[in-house]
């Protein structure tokens, strides 16, 4: 059988690193199964795409659909096109999309719409925020999706609650863990470790992106306000995504403890988290590293996907009122946040179990 991996954000490589190397042992055994790795080119520059899949080791990719920026509904397009072109030029078995991108609902689309069985991984999460382009993303594709790979037992009830018939669903557990657990033993610090003298259980990161919180100056401004006075004056580390750095050119944000820095590697993005005091976040996939690294992590958004987080893990969804922050951290600050653990199955055997059921599906 072979596997279209679609891949096309930053999210996206995380999960599809262990999937392959899964793939590539069983190969080794005299395994059938044969991938072909399509990058939609929705992430394209190099800060945010290419550097992961050499700190990953993930192969360059077979295909390249190159669809670079744009509006949502243009990225989607122009994913659909391509990838549809592919199928009907060099056709595929099975359509793997992982996590709920953009690339994730439109190969998904393209390829159901060939009659292409659609297999997706973390299928079954639900945030029930409409508001949230990936939701949208998230609800369509398993509309589509033949095989759900989930990552929890809140994500299987929502399937079954959808209509999903039981036997469609499989409870494997989580990839984005698979690769933080594998490269734990490489995190580095970042080049500005030393220069800041940062110290571990000293500090706190900072990661920003959703609209909401960032395309308003006064909104962004006044997170990080009360984000540099909960530290009580330590060291704030925030890698700024490309689209919060353009809202920040516009305001006269500057404390002396806050240090905005360029987006970073996995492995050093990840090395700050596991030696940070606390993390305040509005990325899902942030908050599932921190669960599993017992890194105290404080959610922006109102919704979450990953409930587990929260309920089983180190995550607390505070809202995204401004004033909330500096309370929260004060519970880290003086020791009083809960001590999490790590929900089932998030053991790091997640693309094993994947590539065993897909051996006995072909």
């Amino acid at each position: 059988m072979k596997v279209d991996i679609i891949a096309g954000a930053r999210p996206n490589f995380m999960k599809i690193a262990p999937i392959i190397s899964a793939i590539r042992e069983r190969q080794k055994k005299g395994s059938h199964l044969s991938f072909r790795l399509v990058h939609t080119g929705q992430h394209y520059d190099r800060a945010m795409s290419g550097r992961f899949f050499e700190e990953l080791n993930i192969p360059e990719p077979d295909v390249n659909l190159e669809v670079g920026s744009g509006t949502q509904a243009e990225q989607t397009g122009a994913i659909m096109i391509r990838y549809e072109k592919l199928l009907l030029d060099h056709p595929s078995d099975l359509c793997l999309v992982v996590g709920d991108v953009t690339s994730t609902m439109a190969c998904s689309i393209a390829a159901k719409k060939l009659n292409m069985k659609v297999a997706h991984v973390e299928g079954g999460i639900r945030s029930f925020d409409m508001t949230m382009p990936e939701e949208v993303n998230r609800l369509v594709t398993d509309v589509l999706t033949d095989y759900f790979f989930t990552t929890s037992e809140v994500a299987n009830q929502n399937l079954l609650r959808s209509g999903v018939p039981p036997q469609a669903i499989f409870f494997v557990g989580n990839t984005m863990i698979d690769t933080l657990l594998l490269n734990q033993p490489r995190f580095s610090p970042p080049t500005f470790w030393h220069g800041l003298n940062l110290q571990a259980s000293n500090f706190f990161v900072v990661t920003l992106h959703r609209p909401s919180n960032v395309d308003s100056a006064e909104k962004l401004t006044s997170l990080l306000v009360q984000i540099t006075l909960g530290a009580d004056g330590l060291p704030v580390i925030f890698p700024v995504h490309p689209r919060t750095k353009k809202t920040l050119q516009g305001t006269a944000m500057s404390w002396p403890n806050l240090h905005i820095v360029e987006p970073l590697g996995y492995l050093e993005f990840n090395y700050l988290v596991s030696k940070a005091k606390g993390v305040i976040t509005d990325s899902g996939g942030v908050t599932e590293e921190a669960t599993v690294l017992g890194i105290p992590c404080m959610t922006l958004r109102n919704s979450t996907e990953r409930p587990e987080t929260v309920t089983i893990g180190t995550n607390e969804l505070l809202g995204t009122d401004p004033q909330v922050i500096r309370p929260a951290m004060l519970k880290i600050m003086q020791g009083r946040w809960k001590q999490g653990g790590v929900p089932e199955k998030w053991d790091g055997k997640t693309a094993v179990r994947i590539v065993e059921i897909l051996e006995k599906l072909s």
